[in-house]
């Protein structure tokens, strides 16, 4: 089972100052900062997922979406290619998408065959997904009639698009110097039904391809994907793989498996160390809620208060401090029990005035109490200690992110895949 990690430009500062919270003074991004394969040892992925949405940018009715990527960033990587881009060591793969959650709202993918595939082969991708659009909905027992009859165009205008794509990779492929890299097609397949997805698999072999790629199944329970697999299984043809897109469910992995499943992406892990709003940070056996401590001049939300009159800025500087020094202390050992960091951590909070992110102060006590990240192995924690734990800006937090994918990582290894 493959995990792709997919690439919203997550990076952080190796030489980033955590006690006065700066960057290094002769800092150039594009040159120092890390993406997590660089980061932790061993790479908590084994492959790389890059939308075309997200470095070129769609155009929807409001105008020109710019993406993620700036126009320096995206012209290094249509000319460098993405293997060195992303410093991706020998092993690991990359595979390109269309991005369509990007333009979900377009009755059409803004597209055009030959535009996905100059940024595939321009890009030098190892795989590339087919140009498709997402179905919003699942009723099991829709038939194609009595289905909405908007998602039985858009899974129409994504066969349609897969058929075409397969025909462009083989000319190009064929076109392709001796010895350099092919593009291997996967096909996206889309659905509101087990039915409707066996079908899309159906054709799309018929087409030709040995990968398909599934779609749209974020919102599904995890039945309900299993009840997609068991259906498509019953359709598959010999040697066909398949691509969860945007699901990790790692409890299920050893089903999904059964089913053929080799790959998957999603952001979860990641994204769960600074988006969830208890489970920040992970371990084997449970998640812990990130301390938060926020800055008095990086917080938006408490520099408007301070603005406003309603907090006194050099009493929100104080309480910041406190918490920050006797939370380094704990860490320490220096003496500092759990309770004195507690007291400061709700002085500072009752200060804010938020009576909800108050209450969340008594979750902290675990976090605390059990100190995981004194037992977590990945290079992160043995480095930055404590501060990993903290949820304040964007350093600490995709410290933590990345942290929570080598726990991913380590889940998936020891799972009886074969």
């Amino acid at each position: 089972m493959k995990f792709y990690f997919p690439d919203s430009q997550d990076q952080i500062s190796p030489g980033y100052d955590f006690i006065n919270d700066e960057y290094p003074y002769h800092r150039v991004r594009q040159r120092d900062d890390l993406y997590a394969h660089q980061a932790v040892s061993p790479a908590p992925y084994d492959g790389i997922l890059v939308s075309k949405a997200i470095v070129d940018g769609t155009v929807n009715g409001a105008g020109k979406y710019a993406g993620k990527y700036t126009t320096g960033q995206r012209d290094r990587l249509y000319r460098d290619g993405v293997s060195h881009f992303f410093g991706l060591p020998d092993t690991m793969r990359s595979l390109g998408d269309c991005g369509a959650f990007n333009y979900i709202d377009q009755e059409y993918p803004p597209y055009s065959i030959d535009e996905v595939l100059d940024f595939y082969y321009k890009c030098g991708f190892d795989s590339g997904i087919s140009i498709d659009h997402v179905i919003f909905g699942y009723k099991p027992d829709l038939s194609e009639e009595d289905a909405d009859p908007a998602w039985v165009k858009r899974r129409e205008i994504s066969l349609d698009l897969a058929e075409k794509f397969i025909e462009a990779v083989k000319s190009r492929n064929k076109l392709m110097p001796e010895g350099k890299k092919r593009l291997e097609p996967v096909g996206a397949a889309q659905g509101w039904s087990p039915d409707s997805y066996a079908d899309s698999v159906s054709r799309l072999q018929e087409m030709g391809y040995k990968r398909i790629a599934l779609g749209g199944m974020v919102p599904l329970k995890t039945p309900e994907i299993i009840a997609c697999l068991e259906r498509i299984a019953g359709v598959r043809k010999d040697g066909v793989e398949f691509h969860l897109l945007g699901i990790t469910r790692v409890d299920s992995m050893e089903r999904f498996v059964k089913f053929h499943v080799t790959s998957f992406d999603s952001t979860s892990a990641f994204r769960q160390a600074f988006m969830d709003e208890r489970n920040n940070y992970h371990t084997a056996d449970r998640s812990y809620m990130a301390i938060r401590v926020p800055q008095v001049d990086g917080n938006l939300a408490l520099k408007r208060l301070i603005l406003a009159g309603v907090v006194s800025q050099s009493e929100a500087i104080k309480a910041e401090r406190e918490c920050l020094k006797l939370l380094r202390q704990y860490d320490t050992d220096a003496g500092v029990e759990v309770q004195e960091v507690m007291d400061a951590l709700r002085a500072y909070q009752s200060l804010l005035g938020d009576e909800k992110k108050l209450k969340k102060v008594e979750k902290y006590e675990a976090t605390l109490t059990d100190r995981p990240w004194k037992h977590c192995p990945c290079d992160l924690c043995r480095k930055h200690k404590i501060e990993m734990v903290i949820f304040r800006g964007t350093e600490r937090n995709k410290r933590r992110g990345f942290h929570n994918m080598t726990v991913l990582e380590a889940k998936m290894r020891k799972l009886p895949l074969t």
